[in-house]
């Protein structure tokens, strides 16, 4: 059996589909504070009643290709259509984070209450590792591989760590814009990803 130790390197952190067998170490992060939505604090009590009630289900919603799930709570408690997307896990041994990929099918267009493809989010006890780093490097492939010529990724523009985690991954900046009040009004800063063979550039 392989000893994980309390510090890894980003190298082994690997990208899990959400299962039973990492939902203790997503519900022991929930329950220390941590919520996946990092502009909807009670996200993580939301969630931690929908794992209560059906686990399964629970996580089955996690990998939702077809937009089959419930309607979103933007964090201005609007409830919109579900995109096709899903959620994968940061695991090192230890739960450390999640990342989310979501998309309109047949175009790389999104919804006006969908600011971008991708968001991560990194436990407080995991991070400064590189972990957000190597997570989209791993997720990136599988976003072209549904044939999208890029991804949008946005960060707040005081957000430095999350900025070089995209453009450590060949974000391109295209854009500085005002989030709406809804997404709280932020600065923020829109980076743009292409994928070569997806891509005609013109």
């Amino acid at each position: 059996t392989k000893c994980f130790n309390s510090f890894m390197s980003p190298k082994e952190m690997e990208l899990v589909w959400p299962a039973a067998d990492y939902l203790p170490g997503y519900v022991r992060a929930l329950e220390q504070g941590w919520s996946p939505d990092n502009l909807r604090p009670q996200a993580a009590q939301e969630q931690l009643a929908r794992v209560a009630e059906n686990p399964a289900r629970f996580l089955s919603e996690l990998i939702d290709r077809e937009a089959r799930g419930p309607q979103v709570i933007l964090p201005g408690g609007r409830s919109v259509a579900r995109l096709p997307g899903y959620s994968q896990w940061m695991w090192d041994g230890e739960f450390c984070g999640v990342i989310n990929f979501r998309w309109q099918p047949g175009t790389a267009e999104l919804p006006e209450y969908c600011p971008g493809h991708i968001g991560y989010a990194v436990v407080p006890w995991k991070r400064r590792r590189g972990y957000a780093t190597r997570a989209l490097k791993l997720l990136l492939p599988q976003a072209s591989s549904e044939g999208l010529p890029y991804v949008d990724i946005v960060a707040d523009a005081d957000n430095v760590p999350s900025q070089r985690v995209i453009e450590a991954n060949g974000g391109r900046l295209i854009e500085r814009f005002q989030k709406s009040a809804e997404f709280g009004g932020a600065e923020s800063l829109r980076f743009r990803i292409y994928f070569a063979s997806n891509s005609d550039r013109a």
